[in-house]
């Protein structure tokens, strides 16, 4: 079996390179932004960060496929990189620090490609996590300088946090009802958004999130990242990993009420 620690230790190169060229573009008065077919932003940054990654990875991984947001999918193989340029593209472009690039490594195996590297690097807010299949997750400022996640022990809804992104998908996926009965029986919810909920259930922060519409590169990375920490990652049809095309992440105690609440349907 192999470690990929190798693979890991290329993710963090790649996501130094990217961190640099996303800070460098961060609020800057002459961002360039354009509106995509499906109606979501994309900036200068976002291409130029997974252009950079893309370079890296070619003289780096020459055999590897490559699938990003922006520039689609390139070669073949049984090992296939899944990056997300910048998740929060909204938020990068309005000035707002929770924006992150995502990077995973899958394989091809049964089910599909499965993630086995997953690194998220958020430097607007000095933090970066990552994780190898079958080596835990950790968070740090670098692989020598982090510590290990774990995820929370609550067991009961009513002392659960729950995190999510906003209420029209659940609206329009008829799943509106079911979200908002959750939010009365949790302790506590916010709308972090985007990366942020998923790495704070793997740091033990919140126990509980949920997006109902979401894209491979949007999850591959968390979705490792989570499980490494010792939570549960599935689409809301309960199949393990990033393939629903939605997400919910637990502590793993929590994962079928979370569930069931979710596919409720009035």
């Amino acid at each position: 079996m192999p470690d990929f620690l190798d693979d890991l230790r290329l993710a963090h190169v790649l996501a130094d390179a990217a961190d640099a060229a996303t800070m460098d573009r961060f609020k800057a008065l002459d961002l360039k932004v354009e509106t995509k077919p499906d109606m979501t932003p994309v900036s200068e940054a976002d291409k130029a960060a997974e252009e950079l990654i893309r370079g890296h990875l070619a003289r780096a991984r020459p055999r590897d496929s490559v699938q990003g947001e922006e520039f689609g999918t390139t070669g073949a193989g049984t090992r296939r990189w899944v990056i997300d340029p910048i998740d929060g593209t909204k938020n990068y472009v309005r000035g707002v620090p929770v924006w992150a690039t995502l990077i995973a490594l899958m394989e091809a195996g049964e089910g599909g490609y499965q993630p086995v590297v997953g690194l998220v690097s958020a430097p607007a807010l000095g933090r970066r996590w990552w994780a190898v299949k079958d080596h835990g997750a950790f968070t740090g400022r670098s692989l020598t300088s982090a510590s290990r996640l774990q995820v929370s022990q609550v067991s009961t809804l009513s002392d659960a946090s729950f995190a999510y992104s906003s209420l029209s998908g659940w609206e329009e996926q008829g799943r509106l009802d079911g979200f908002l009965d959750l939010t009365r029986e949790v302790w506590r919810t916010r709308a972090y958004g985007d990366f942020w909920p998923y790495m704070m259930v793997a740091e033990g922060s919140v126990d509980i999130c949920a997006e109902p519409e979401l894209s491979l590169w949007d999850m591959a990375a968390n979705a490792i990242i989570v499980t490494e920490a010792g939570g549960t990652f599935t689409g809301l049809d309960g199949r393990h990993g990033p393939h629903s095309g939605n997400a919910a992440a637990s502590n793993g105690h929590l994962h079928d009420e979370l569930l069931g609440y979710l596919n409720q349907r009035y």
